[in-house]
């Protein structure tokens, strides 16, 4: 069974929106595991206290290494990933999504305030991951869009494998436009090759119209894509 641990002083947040949905049926049926741990039951005073004033001054507080270090080492006895979910971290991918699908789980800790005393991130081998470049109030939200997108492809949990397949970055590219009934809404009939049973023409169409899309909203993918594509011995002269 894949298991998610979270490490949050907000444990009331979880499972949150991975109670519903795809995700809340799989939590529900075995497919995976969800453990909260509260950061605040390591504390050590009547306070339950985690964080402090930053060294060195400045505004807000930092979470304490005391505190986190025992909660992970509580929570961390295994050989999951240890990931810490923050905005300096290496972004994270649908490859990197599907590499952690293969492993035993994940332990996900999530920072508040001003962050974490950076001597628990380099003792307790915590990788950083981001989610975006920009700022959240804390890793919590993070957490769940990760633990989100890592158990929509564990097995069984989709309806069909091939749903997968064809999404947006599984192939480097965007996913191509989708369409259903009705055959015509507000004047726009659904383009006509997908209704002509042809499924050579139609697979053709949506690698194009994938590209198409690609190139015009995601032109960095598209540069990494004609890089893939490019034979070794080439050059750019």
């Amino acid at each position: 069974m894949w298991r998610a641990s979270v490490l949050t002083i907000f444990p009331e947040m979880f499972p949150g929106p991975l109670g519903s949905s795809l995700a809340g049926k799989a939590l529900a049926s075995g497919a995976w595991s969800l453990d909260v741990v509260d950061i605040r039951s390591f504390a050590t005073d009547k306070h339950r206290t985690v964080d402090d004033t930053p060294a060195g001054g400045g505004p807000g507080m930092v979470m304490k290494a005391d505190v986190l270090g025992r909660a992970i080492d509580a929570t961390a006895t295994d050989t999951r990933p240890r990931l810490l979910m923050s905005p300096r971290g290496t972004p994270l991918t649908q490859a990197r999504i599907e590499a952690l699908t293969r492993d035993a789980g994940v332990v996900l800790v999530c920072g508040r305030f001003e962050g974490i005393d950076e001597r628990v991130i380099a003792a307790r081998g915590l990788e950083e991951v981001s989610v975006g470049d920009y700022v959240l109030s804390g890793g919590e939200i993070a957490a769940m869009a990760l633990i989100d997108a890592c158990v929509r492809l564990l097995p069984g949990v989709m309806g069909k494998l091939a749903s997968g397949a064809d999404e947006s970055f599984s192939d480097g590219l965007l996913e191509y436009p989708q369409y259903t009934r009705p055959q015509e809404f507000e004047g726009q009939p659904i383009p006509e090759i997908l209704l002509s049973g042809d499924h050579a023409r139609v697979a053709a169409w949506r690698q194009a119209e994938a590209e198409a899309l690609t190139r015009a909203k995601r032109p960095d993918l598209w540069a990494i894509k004609v890089r893939q594509k490019r034979p070794k011995n080439a050059t750019d002269g």
